[in-house]
Formats: structure tokens, sequence, C-alpha cells
């Protein structure tokens, strides 16, 4: 289901290393969120962003033709098995649904968004 306010890219036409390309694209908006769209912790972290009135770029790696690979990528970016939803805020990596939620709860996250320019309120 669309969230409004999110956009939806392919992957497809961007460099062929995973690491790269998730770099580029982590780069590129505000906010992006890795994610696949049958996962529940993904569906949650969409939601949380989209009521803050942020405008993520979502890229769903289960609807890309390069989607295993980025997930793999991700993987090893963070160091554990659970690789989506994966969050970057001004190009910087926060992380999986458990480091946005803490940065939420401790107050840091909207600062981050404000800084990255997702938020001006």
């Amino acid at each position: 289901m669309p969230y409004r306010g999110e956009s939806y890219t392919s992957t497809s036409n961007i460099g062929s290393d995973p690491m790269e390309r998730l770099a580029k694209l982590a780069s590129e908006s505000a906010v992006v969120i890795f994610s696949v769209s049958t996962c529940c912790m993904c569906h949650a972290v969409k939601r949380l962003f989209c009521g803050m009135g942020v405008n993520p770029a979502v890229y769903e790696l289960d609807q890309d033709p390069r989607g295993q690979e980025m997930e793999r990528a991700l993987t090893r970016l963070l160091g554990n098995s659970q690789a989506v939803p994966v969050v970057f805020i001004g190009g910087k990596l926060i992380g999986s649904m458990d480091r946005v939620m803490a940065s939420h709860i401790n107050g840091t996250l909207v600062p981050l968004l404000k800084e990255a320019g997702a938020l001006w309120l």
C-alpha cells in the first residue's frame, strides 16, 4: 500500500557494485528507507516518517531486480542478519527499526531530520 508522500524508485539504472549503489541512493534524498513490501517493521518505520510529515525515498528491495544483492550489502553494512528496514538520514546510516525508534524516543530523531532538510518545523 503506498504511503502519502513516499516515492518509490527503481535502482536498476545505477552502477553495478551494491555498496556503491547503496551509498549513491542514500545520499540522493534527505530520508531514504530500504524496505521489503511485505515486512511489518518496514511498514511501521514508513508510517512513522510519513506521520511526522517526512517524505522518504523508499526502495522496495523485493520489487527491484537487484534487490537481493542490495539486501546482502545492507546486511554486511549493519553487521547483522536483519537487513530491512534500513534508514539513512542526510546520507548517514541511522540503522534498523531499533535505532530509529531509540532516536525517536530519546528526542534525537527530529533534530536529525531538521538538519537533513526533511522537516522545517
